[in-house]
């Protein structure tokens, strides 16, 4: 017998009307990536992202383009009118499409982003166990207000009578505390059979995909649930600012459990940004108030300073970077030392053992093996050579107001501090540029450069005019 077929419905079309916010409810984000795409990440650990079907409806192509390269399915919900409405959709974009509906269909809720692959596949897995027509993912928090509550046979069993909504409670059912997390296993033909017998007859007006539970239930079929072991904040949704944060927090302090775990030294752990898709290797340590955001991969052996910020970077081995810098898509090799207050600006490539001091600032830049830009210099559309000395107060004047152009700089060359050099011009190896030049064209190799008005000294000038200016 071949395995049952299993596909994945996420509920992402609502507005999120308590954030207060224009942003649709799942691009939110937390762990530095929207809340929808923590989500389909998971399930894809599950099932195959063709098996995967967003379920999009406020600013739908806004959604769209957030996940656009995750390669799911998108079923359109144009008017929300609740979560049984939303299936019923699904149901339609499959026969719509002509595609043979899965054996069973997970549902999930795009506003979940602590929900764990694990989990996903425990809930599949007693489904299937129990042989139930609906299984439903279950927790218990301190606090279950605004959840709907989840009814068993008895105590004991894994059987439920049924789902009620917090608006729906009686006064003598809000004690109950073990709440519907909006996560089920269906199988699927049983889920669509029911789905047309949907009423609205309910506070909201809405078609409850809970409702379902109650309808299988008196047709006969099995309904079970099954309670979380992941802790309750994997679970639980957001639907304010404040709960959302409290998602991030709990995010980023597992993120820097898992890295310590792996080896990393991370000091004042909650202090620090550390984004869920962030790679640091062994024995590289972390100072505090720092933050590594986007997808950030940094090498073994590192030190990074307090008040650094990295976004989207890949750091090499045995680098140092000294305190408050910024780093915007750039890349550094092994051995390099940056700061402190460097700012590395996107395609700047530092190389191995090259130095990037204070107050420097970088943009699509190569720097060679062993070259040196230490103090007040901007570097932008140049390419460096290896073992070159860039002076304090060198820039590259690579903007002509209107065209970007290069300063390409060989191996071994010195260039004095405060020096201008006006692209597009290039310094042959081992060529030297005297302190203070404009460099307008291209200097030969092992050449020395000189673009300055020459000194002129008078010897007791400055005595002869301040004696002049007392006489007066």
């Amino acid at each position: 017998m071949s395995s049952p077929t299993f596909a994945v419905a996420i509920m992402a079309a609502g507005k999120g009307t308590r954030l207060k916010s224009k942003r649709p409810k799942v691009l939110h984000e937390i762990g530095g990536k929207p809340l929808l795409l923590h989500v389909i990440a998971a399930a894809k650990q599950v099932v195959q992202a063709g098996d995967i079907y967003v379920i999009v409806g406020h600013e739908a192509d806004r959604v769209k383009d957030a996940v656009a390269t995750e390669a799911t399915h998108f079923v359109v919900q144009a008017e929300q009118r609740g979560t049984g409405h939303a299936l019923q959709e699904v149901k339609a974009f499959f026969t719509a499409s002509a595609i043979t509906p899965p054996d069973h269909l997970l549902v999930l809720s795009g506003d979940v982003p602590l929900i764990r692959p694990e989990t996903i596949a425990a809930i599949r897995d007693f489904h299937l166990r129990e042989g139930a027509s609906m299984t439903i993912l279950t927790a218990i928090p301190s606090d279950p207000t605004g959840y709907g509550r989840i009814f068993r046979k008895s105590p004991e069993s894994s059987e439920v009578v049924a789902i009620v909504e917090q608006k729906d409670l009686k006064p003598q059912q809000r004690s109950m505390r073990e709440i519907n997390s909006g996560i089920y296993a269906f199988r699927t033909a049983s889920l669509f059979e029911q789905l047309g017998s949907l009423t609205a007859n309910n506070a909201q007006g809405e078609l409850y995909l809970t409702d379902v539970a109650m309808l299988l239930v008196k047709a006969g079929e099995k309904v079970v649930a099954i309670e979380a072991n992941g802790g309750v904040d994997e679970v639980l949704g957001a639907n304010t600012i404040a709960e959302i944060m409290h998602l991030d927090a709990a995010m980023r302090l597992d993120t820097a459990r898992r890295l310590m775990a792996q080896g990393v030294t991370i000091f004042r752990p909650e202090t620090c940004i550390v984004d869920a898709d962030v790679k640091i290797a062994a024995d590289t340590v972390i100072e505090p108030f720092v933050q590594l955001l986007g997808k950030t991969a940094v090498g073994g052996d590192c030190r990074i300073r307090s008040y650094s910020v990295i976004q989207d970077s890949t750091i090499g081995e045995g680098v140092t970077i000294r305190n408050g810098c910024i780093l915007d898509h750039a890349h550094v090799a092994d051995g390099a030392i940056l700061g402190p207050y460097a700012h590395l600006r996107p395609e700047s490539y530092i190389g191995e053992s090259a130095h990037v001091g204070n107050f420097v600032e970088t943009k699509k830049v190569r720097l060679g093996k062993g070259s040196k830009a230490n103090h007040l210099t901007y570097l932008g559309d140049a390419v460096i050579g290896s073992g070159t000395n860039i002076g304090a107060g060198v820039i590259t004047c690579n903007y002509d107001g209107v065209n970007k152009h290069q300063t390409t700089i060989g191996d071994n060359v010195f260039v004095g501090s405060d020096s201008a050099l006006v692209a597009p011009v290039v310094l042959g190896n081992g060529s030297l540029i005297a302190a203070g030049s404009v460099i307008t064209q291209d200097v030969p190799e092992d050449a020395l450069a000189i673009a300055r008005g020459r000194q002129e000294t008078k010897p007791g000038w400055a005595s002869s005019r301040r004696d002049r200016l007392r006489k007066s």
